[in-house]
């Protein structure tokens, strides 16, 4: 029978659809926090300590077993197993109803993000609907509080973010219905507010959305004493105006994401009036503009505060790019990476970005010739950096933050940024700080300013200590800098100031009661690279189960030493991140900050393990087993979410792992993410990792590794079309295979060499390098290879013009190479494709249809996107045109989700009767 647990309201346990009663705070209490880790192991420290907390005595543990036994008595006696250490709630995840709703959320989000408004509305409906009242309202220990606050923000976030999916829908009458009491709950939420007040206008109900804004702005003044924000102040203004960008776009226009990556305005941003305005009628006149001045004195707060405002006349959107040309331990960003991500923010990923720079510049000036786009270049290095950088078209606009004057940049209008004047300092102290302190000691707070040099950085770091502490004296403060003098020499170098900011707000975590794990967890943080940082991963450095980090990282939020990144993620900003490896240097030498490394990378190495064992057909052991537990991946679809959500960091893990002691980790890494990248069509991200790993596996006398790796850099490389290296890559791993005196492991790299001859029209090398492999499978008895060898070699036969032949081998690949929907999928593809090139369109066309459904449901996108186009191309020559154009219009669209093409790629091939082969399928058999 199945068990339910919900806790997103009312507390209630189904079994089999039937409810369950439990007596006693305790047995709810033990239930709900096993169930918080449904599907992980939870120690019973943890528990005693969550469970019994300060009242926890030496008869906890039996309580806890007499609680476990009564709960067993409940339930099913497996829902709860023992585990070494604790216990384990072997449930799956989806039926406990948070975990439920966490997932249903992100897939609306994953939904919206690949433009298919519909399911993402059904998924929101149905995550939404999962809350029945206040969670874990019936439980007041610290850890369900914290664990209800972060379940309401998400409830919120969700909430919200479905209204802006129904305003893009046309919904604004339904929204005004929901939002109205939502907005009354919440008066000092600007997001909702600015939401209602948009579809009450596009309503025709202009003068209530007006009303909407005066009444917010009454709260915000008096609880807190300041204006509304600049979003909602412009769009009070724009309903004023009967802006016309107020009104619903077309269908087409809503469902196209334009990018909008401008990060948040700064609230206290304070004066700067006169450059503001120079800054927009020059950017709006020049085309470029260039901000110079000191680290620290404001320049890409200037920047933003000034997009923020001109995001409106640009309707193909906005792209920022922070070129790290002043970010302390951060190499610059070279220019073939910075044009990578503008790549990727204008549509494109994978292979469809090209690997030259040459290529990519070529590419860039093509996607911006005809667009209507503000680029941000933040943090420059030099003009040498930028110049690329500018995007081609006329009706296009670049504005450029750097310490450099970039003086000899073309065509740009220049402004130097110096610090604040005395007024505006301390008045940008007070909107930080809060007026009545700064007017209850007028000169202490002149002294802040002074000592701060006029620096906006230096004076918000200030500021925002003394908001932290309401109750702290302004001249308690300017002597301590005053008395500091590594304080003034910090506050001459905005990097040094900011150091000296964060430690004492890393001190008072220290200090205080609940921000222990807090800082501990930030020096931890430091010592991983990855851009982004999750719960599980930070509970593997620390050691700690995965809610106790999730708190941790939320108490760093808390106390702004992280940033939010997205549901259940954080980033530091630049500054704070290299604190923390200072901090990982001084508090976590030498074994410590290993083990602590270790375990985080191998986190990482036990994931993608995992996925790779989820979407692979070939049950293998992992090429190198990890030391950690990683996430919990239980099927395709998580692991293709997962890559999704992961990519940056993946990445970013397995170069620290080349650079780092743990080579096991630096391989292991690079031969995990291939099959999780080969799903997305990503395999091309992946050509450093490869290299990096073949040079540790070669310092190591690690033959075997060095054989994948050449194996798996072969395989990028056929992917991109550099067909030469590809083949270069594949015959040393054949080398290396027999060095390490594993010759049948060489079968990979022969039959990747006949796919890459056969793609070459090299039919007899391509034979012969297939026989190859077909004699180690049958010395072997590999079942799964002769599979896979049958099916590669079809595309050859039907080359050869020996059509019978191919047919019957696909067939005998059908049968032989089966075991997952991945390779059940691609066996009926070939053997379609064999159809077609015999002229049996028919069976071709049937035969397509099967593999297409079995390539869908494994989540295999690229090799879905292949066979949809030749069943479009067989459709075609049966004259079923109808059904051709909604296969290639499949196709793809599946190449679009993958961000493999570009929305105007895809018009243009759709334009064409019988549209070519896209250019990143263009390189697979």
């Amino acid at each position: 029978m199945t068990t339910e647990i919900g806790y997103l309201g009312p507390w209630q346990v189904t079994l089999g659809g039937r409810r369950v009663g439990l007596v006693g705070r305790r047995r709810v209490a033990v239930l709900t926090r096993l169930a918080l880790d449904a599907g992980r192991p939870v120690t019973m420290q943890q528990l005693v300590t969550d469970v019994w907390g300060q009242t926890s005595t030496a008869t906890a543990g039996k309580q806890l077993h007499i609680v476990v036994s009564k709960l067993r008595d409940t339930l099913a006696p497996a829902t709860i197993a023992t585990v070494p250490g604790g216990y384990l709630l072997d449930l799956p995840r989806d039926q406990v109803d948070a975990h439920h709703f966490t997932r249903l959320a992100a897939q609306a989000r994953s939904a919206r993000e690949r433009r298919d408004p519909g399911t993402a509305d059904e998924l929101f409906r149905r995550a939404l609907a999962l809350w029945r009242g206040t969670a874990l309202a019936e439980l007041a220990d610290p850890w369900a509080r914290i664990e209800a606050k972060r379940l309401e923000e998400e409830r919120m976030a969700a909430f919200e973010d479905h209204i802006d999916l129904r305003l893009a829908r046309g919904d604004q009458h339904g929204v005004v219905t929901d939002l109205t009491p939502y907005v009354l709950a919440h008066p000092l939420r600007e997001g909702p507010r600015a939401q209602l007040m948009l579809a009450l206008y596009r309503a025709d109900r202009p003068s209530e959305a007006l009303a909407v804004y005066q009444e917010g702005h009454a709260a915000m003044v008096e609880e807190l004493g300041l204006e509304p924000g600049a979003r909602l102040r412009r769009l009070r203004q724009a309903v004023l105006d009967e802006d016309p960008v107020l009104e619903l776009g077309t269908p087409e226009q809503s469902a196209t994401i334009v990018p909008a990556e401008l990060p948040a305005g700064i609230h206290a941003f304070t004066a700067r009036q006169e450059e503001a305005e120079w800054l927009r009628k020059t950017l709006l006149s020049t085309g470029v503009a260039v901000v110079d001045g000191p680290g620290g004195v404001g320049k890409s707060a200037l920047a933003v505060h000034v997009a923020h405002a001109l995001a409106g006349r640009f309707c193909d959107g906005v792209v920022y790019v922070d070129l790290n040309g002043a970010t302390p331990g951060v190499q610059p960003l070279s220019v073939l990476d910075a044009l990578g991500h503008l790549l990727r923010s204008l549509g494109l990923d994978g292979s469809a970005v090209p690997a030259d720079l040459e290529g990519a510049i070529a590419r860039y000036r093509s996607l911006t010739a005809a667009s209507n786009l503000l680029v941000i270049l933040d943090n420059a290095l030099d003009a040498g950096q930028v110049r690329p950088l500018i995007p081609a078209g006329a009706a296009c606009r670049a504005l450029v933050t750097s310490r450099d004057a970039l003086s000899t940049l073309d065509r740009a209008g220049h402004l130097h940024l110096a610090g604040l004047g005395d007024r505006d300092a301390v008045t940008l102290l007070a909107r930080v700080a809060g007026r009545e302190p700064v007017e209850r000691e007028p000169e202490a707070a002149a002294k802040i300013a002074e000592l701060c040099g006029g620096f906006p950085l230096a004076i918000r770091i200030a500021g925002a200590r003394l908001a932290a502490r309401p109750g702290r004296r302004l001249a308690d403060l300017a002597g301590r800098l005053a008395d500091a003098t590594h304080r003034l020499d910090t506050l001459q170098y905005a990097d040094l100031a900011v150091r000296a900011s964060i430690a004492v707000s890393h001190q008072h975590l220290r200090e205080e009661n609940g921000g222990h794990d807090a800082a501990r967890v930030l020096p931890l943080l430091g010592l991983l690279d990855t851009p982004t940082h999750t719960p599980a991963a930070t509970a593997a450095l620390a050691g700690w189960p995965e809610a106790r980090a999730a708190a941790a990282l939320e108490r760093l939020h808390g106390v702004r030493l992280l940033e939010p990144a997205g549901p259940g993620r954080y980033r530091f900003h630049d500054l704070i991140r290299l604190y923390a490896r200072e901090q990982a240097a001084a508090e976590l030498p030498g074994q410590d900050g290993a083990a602590a490394l270790r375990r985080g990378l191998h986190h990482y190495l036990a994931s993608a393990n995992t996925a790779t064992r989820r979407v692979h057909a070939q049950i293998q052991d992992p090429y190198y087993a990890a030391e950690q537990p990683g996430v919990a991946l239980t099927s395709a679809r998580e692991v293709e979410e997962w890559t999704e959500a992961e990519r940056d960091n993946l990445l970013a893990v397995a170069h620290q792992a080349a650079d780092s002691a743990d080579p096991q980790a630096a391989v292991g890494l690079a031969l995990g993410l291939h099959w999780p990248f080969n799903y997305r069509g990503w395999v091309t991200h992946l050509a450093d990792v490869h290299l990096n790993a073949i040079t540790v596996a070669a310092r190591r006398g690690d033959w075997a590794g060095q054989a994948q790796a050449a194996s798996f850099l072969g395989w990028v490389h056929r992917d991109q079309g550099r067909h030469e290296q590809a083949i270069e890559q594949l015959k040393e791993a054949v080398v290396c295979w027999g060095k390490a005196g594993l010759p049948h492991r060489r079968i990979g790299a022969f039959n990747n060499l006949g796919i890459i001859h056969t793609l070459l029209g090299q039919l007899d090398l391509a034979r012969i390098n297939f026989a190859r492999a077909m004699e180690i499978a049958e010395e072997t008895d590999d079942s799964y290879a002769r599979g896979t060898i049958h099916n590669n070699g079809v595309h050859l036969l039907y080359r050869q013009g020996r059509f019978d032949e191919a047919i019957a081998q696909a067939k005998i690949a059908v049968v032989e190479w089966s075991g997952s929907l991945y390779v059940e999928g691609t066996s009926h593809e070939t053997l379609a494709r064999a159809y077609l090139h015999a002229g049996r369109l028919v069976e071709a066309a049937d035969t397509f249809q099967v593999a297409l459904t079995l390539l869908r449901e494994a989540g295999y996108r690229i090799g879905h996107a292949v066979a949809a186009w030749w069943c479009g191309r067989t459709l075609h020559e049966l004259g079923r045109a109808a059904e051709a154009r909604r296969v290639w219009h499949d196709c793809f669209t599946t190449l679009l989700e993958a961000r493999l093409l570009t929305r105007a790629e895809v018009d243009d091939l759709l334009d064409q009767p019988v549209p070519e082969m896209p250019g990143p399928i263009g390189n697979m058999l």
